[in-house]
């Protein structure tokens, strides 16, 4: 083999097993018998023959033949006086005569510089996003696509895609030193080009694998990453940004309406809707019912329809199924426009074992644990995180940043932060590691969760971070520098299965299990909570709302309208699943639509009425939404009646005037002349009840008000004798408070 290249890399090269092809091929000095010159080397497996063109000069230079030096494809020239590097093309003629001339990839130095890949290693590069993965690069003048994957196992990797036939031969990446970064800058691609990354490990086994900051995939079974550089999308929620980012969020209305994309509404032939159709729908829905925030399942890729997207393969891209990443910023704008905030749900606790992803990605465990005592989730059979190493708690850190900054996300609703917070979680004594001091608290991930929280809102103030943690762990919403996870709010699980559980049981029964009704206000005011009624409850086998309430139809139906009034008046956020809001019969399932038909019937339209008025409600009184978090924001009036299976309590806000008293009914049996004390004598007028016939109730209350007494009762100079209307809830005020 006649080359100036050491020849058992040049072996290396021809075999991609070089992890440092640059090294070798492109323009070289070299010193020939005492003459001095440069050498450009090719690897061009499928040329007929290879021509360096000498680019610019004030004049033309003749091309120069490249000598075939490998019969795989290795050539090499030397031009002699040359000294300094000068730029040049390619020119390949394949064997069917086909011409093309391009920048050669290997004349480029990288685009990474130290720092970055410093701050990469350290787990401290928040936007790692912007230079891992594929995007635009302007280099020596030259525009073109800059790839970097971090593959530190690897033996040798390349890029592969539609432009170079899937061929790992046409474009070896380098390694940048100990970093386990790979790169390489391909000029003149263009956006919208498929490509994945061969990985060749250690053993000489080839994968293909999807790119980890790929920000568009294709649409599943296919698996591979789509060039997208995020541009052309113009924003206008500057207004809605400049006013989040002032806080104050936790003392506002917060009814969250949670949304699997794929089955609220379907189209035509039961095909999905799109992001834009979705907007165009879902937001004008959301709207007029009353919720302020749209929490959607998760929408970053996945293989699995039936997963929900909770088995994320692609952690930076918008799932294709719905459209493209613009038509996903389309569909956030518009809800910003429209003054609804939107939530993701985001799962950092694990990812599926699918061979294109992540999983063993270059041959190693190297985002997750390779002992499968901290490595593999039994429950779901996925792998977990390993939040020890610092480039993966960097993946996932600028993940969380990289969805707020690109889309403009107001929230993220961390998944599963139970299964990260105990090494033991789902586990059995011998099946989970103990941690430094012996205890089952998993210490890396919950420094991963505290620097999640920290960075976010150092970043996006009033970005809001809310925890699904479903244990008694002390501290999820208290500050970090107070001990704890720094989170904003926390899914109040156990109010939601002491509810549930308690509307399961026929009222005749509930006599027994008032303390469903009151054990939440124990814990209450400890963290953020919400009160969720999730899509969790209605799958599998749990039925829907409606579908769990016990008696006959009307008493369902009265029964739902009790649970959704009773959380709108409980203190803590609200987020309800759809279909809960017009009474879906059946269990949700994700591969169709929810049954809209429904609301041709006014019991269901009943239901949705009333959320609309008790949402209106919620929004539009402070003393339902201002003072959510600390005790001073509710009272009880008398929780003590399980007899009767009442219970009555008061929401009041920073002004002592502004207080609604809430009374529940959980029986079907009407009661007549029911005290309940209130604070100050006047008219106090029956703002909802839903009983009333507009609701599909049987229009029992008392006639729009009542006066109230100078008859002290539970503890309060006046009350007021009501009637309580079967399995309802009323809400009611003094009629001179401003509504």
């Amino acid at each position: 083999m006649k080359t100036t290249a050491p020849v058992d890399e040049v072996y290396r090269i021809v075999h991609t097993d070089h992890h440092d092809p640059f090294r070798v091929l492109g323009m070289h000095p070299v010193t020939v018998k005492g003459k001095k010159g440069v050498a450009i080397r090719a690897f061009l497996p499928e040329s007929e023959k290879v021509f360096v063109v000498p680019d610019g000069g004030a004049a033309p230079q003749a091309e120069i033949e490249l000598t075939r030096v490998h019969d795989l494809g290795f050539y090499e020239t030397v031009i002699y006086g040359k000294t300094e590097p000068f730029p040049y093309q390619l020119k390949k003629i394949m064997p069917d005569g086909a011409v093309e001339v391009f920048h050669d990839s290997y004349s480029y130095l990288p685009t990474l510089t130290d720092v970055d890949v410093y701050l990469f290693n350290a787990g401290s590069h928040h936007r790692i996003y912007e230079k891992l993965g594929a995007h635009y690069a302007v280099v020596a003048e030259v525009g073109g696509v800059q790839f970097a994957v971090w593959a530190p196992g690897a033996r040798s990797v390349s890029v592969i895609g539609e432009f170079n036939k899937w061929d790992r031969r046409s474009h070896a990446m380098r390694v940048l030193g100990s970093s386990g970064i790979w790169e390489i800058f391909i000029p003149g691609l263009p956006e919208g080009v498929l490509y994945k990354f061969q990985v060749k490990t250690q053993t000489g086994y080839i994968m293909d694998k999807t790119d980890p900051y790929g920000c568009e995939m294709e649409v599943r079974p296919r698996t591979a990453a789509r060039v997208n550089f995020l541009g052309e999308h113009a924003w206008h929620d500057a207004e809605w940004i400049e006013r989040r980012g002032r806080g104050g969020q936790l003392g506002q209305p917060f009814a969250v309406y949670e949304v699997h994309p794929g089955s609220w509404q379907r189209g035509e032939h039961d095909r999905w809707l799109t992001y834009r159709e979705l907007a165009d729908r879902l937001i004008p829905y959301v709207r007029s019912t009353g919720f302020t925030h749209i929490e959607l399942l998760p929408v970053m890729e996945h293989p699995l329809d039936a997963s929900w997207g909770y088995q994320v393969t692609g952690y930076f891209a918008p799932t294709s199924r719905f459209g493209s990443p613009q038509d996903f910023m389309w569909f956030v704008d518009r809800c910003h426009q429209e003054g609804i905030g939107v939530i993701l749900d985001w799962v950092p606790a694990h990812f599926p074992q699918d061979p294109h992803a992540l999983a063993l990605f270059d041959g190693t465990h190297l985002y997750e644990h390779a002992d499968p005592r901290k490595g593999l989730h039994q429950d779901w059979g996925t792998f977990i995180f390993n939040y020890g190493r610092l480039e993966v708690r960097n993946f996932l850190l600028s993940n969380a940043l990289f969805w707020i900054d690109r889309y403009h996300i107001d929230g993220l609703r961390i998944d599963a932060v139970a299964s990260m917070l105990y090494l033991d979680y789902s586990r059995k004594a011998g099946e989970w590691i103990p941690n430094q001091y012996g205890g089952r608290e998993n210490l890396e991930a919950i420094d991963f969760l505290r620097e999640l929280n920290r960075v976010t809102h150092e970043y996006f103030p009033g970005v809001l971070t809310i925890a699904e943690e479903s244990t008694a762990w002390p501290g999820v919403t208290a500050p970090i520098q107070h001990g704890g996870l720094g989170f904003d709010m926390k899914w109040n699980m156990g109010w939601m299965h002491d509810m549930l559980e308690y509307f399961a049981h026929e009222p005749v029964h509930r006599s027994y299990h008032h303390n469903n009704l009151t054990f939440a206000l124990l814990y209450a005011f400890t963290e953020h909570f919400i009160l969720p009624l999730s899509h969790d409850e209605v799958v599998h086998g749990k039925r829907s709302l409606l579908s769990k309430m016990p008696g006959d139809m009307w008493q369902q139906f009265a029964n739902l309208r009790l649970l959704l009034g009773f959380m709108l008046g409980f203190p803590g956020k609200k987020l309800l699943f759809m279909g809960g809001e017009f009474g879906q019969w059946d269990e949700w399932t994700h591969d169709r639509s929810l049954d809209w038909h429904l609301l041709d019937y006014e019991t269901h339209k009943g239901v949705h009425r009333w959320m609309q008025d008790a949402l209106h409600l919620y929004g539009s009184r402070r003393a339902l939404h201002a003072v959510d978090f600390h005790y001073s924001g509710f009272t009880w009036v008398d929780f003590h009646d399980s007899a009767g299976s009442i219970v009555s309590f008061e929401r009041s806000a920073y002004d002592p005037e502004d207080v609604i008293t809430v009374v529940c009914n959980f029986t079907p049996v009407p009661r007549q002349q029911y005290r309940i004390g209130v604070r100050t004598a006047g008219w106090y007028k029956e703002l909802l009840n839903s009983d009333a016939e507009r609701y599909g109730g049987s229009n029992v209350g008392n006639a729009g008000g009542v006066e109230a007494e100078a008859v002290p009762s539970h503890g309060r100079p006046y009350s007021v004798s009501l009637t309580l209307p079967p399995l309802a809830v009323l809400f009611m005020s003094r009629m001179d408070l401003k509504s």
